[in-house]
């Protein structure tokens, strides 16, 4: 595996995305390190923790509480996809911002097609409204 940045304190985590497909691992990867930078730089998220819930690579903000846990995985249908909490508002407000440009899994996922590139200043968005979720 490419080495992850940030690395990984979790050895679980990193044995979940050495069990994922080579190229979903590559996308998923992207996103991890754009949920990392996005905490890094969003005021009053503080420090994330990276643990598993289901098996899948999983992001909290147990220090300020100030978000929703975002998920990372792969749905049955191919490809990878980013999680939120199906009873949250998280991702039907982004599919309001972005209505078209994304397959979406319902309340609860945004998917992506592997080898696709990947949006992300809209992701980005999407992970700062999960992880400030609390905060509204």
């Amino acid at each position: 595996m490419t080495h992850a940045i940030p690395p990984f304190g979790n050895q679980a985590v990193a044995a979940a995305y050495l069990s994922f497909p080579p190229p979903m691992r590559k996308g998923l990867l992207t996103v991890r390190k754009l949920i990392f930078e996005t905490a890094a730089e969003t005021p009053g998220v503080g420090a994330l923790e990276e643990t598993l819930k289901w098996g899948q690579p999983a992001y909290l903000t147990p220090e300020t509480k100030s978000g929703s846990t975002i998920r990372l995985g792969l749905p049955k249908e191919g490809g990878f996809a980013l999680y939120a909490h199906c009873r949250t508002t998280i991702i039907p407000d982004f599919r309001n911002l972005f209505p078209d440009e994304f397959h979406y899994e319902g309340n609860r996922a945004v998917h992506f097609k592997e080898g696709a590139p990947l949006p992300l200043d809209p992701l980005r968005l999407l992970v700062r409204s999960a992880l400030t979720y609390h905060l509204k």
